[in-house]
């Protein structure tokens, strides 16, 4: 079972990894966003997993409040860029 455990971490730790790289380079903004949510997402399935392994619930808030966070940036980015959009014609 310890293998297992290890081989999750390093499959989240090169997703976030990824992740990170693809917010960094971009190249639009719209590519960061979706970097994000995937980055918050990333976080939210480590802290599910720390839960399961560990047999406790004490990250829930933790989750509620991150996934939260997630949708609400998701917004904001959406709305921003309409604004944007509609400004260009």
């Amino acid at each position: 079972m310890n293998a297992l455990i290890v081989v999750i971490y390093i499959v989240f730790a090169i997703a976030g990894l990824l992740t990170l790289w693809r917010i960094i380079v971009g190249p639009s903004i719209l590519d960061r966003a979706v970097a994000s949510d995937v980055l918050l997402t990333l976080v939210m399935c480590v802290l599910g997993a720390d839960m399961v392994i560990n047999h406790h619930i004490r990250s829930l808030p933790v989750l509620l409040i991150i996934a939260a966070v997630g949708v609400f940036g998701s917004i904001a980015i959406a709305r921003f860029v309409a604004r944007r959009d509609n400004t260009d014609r």
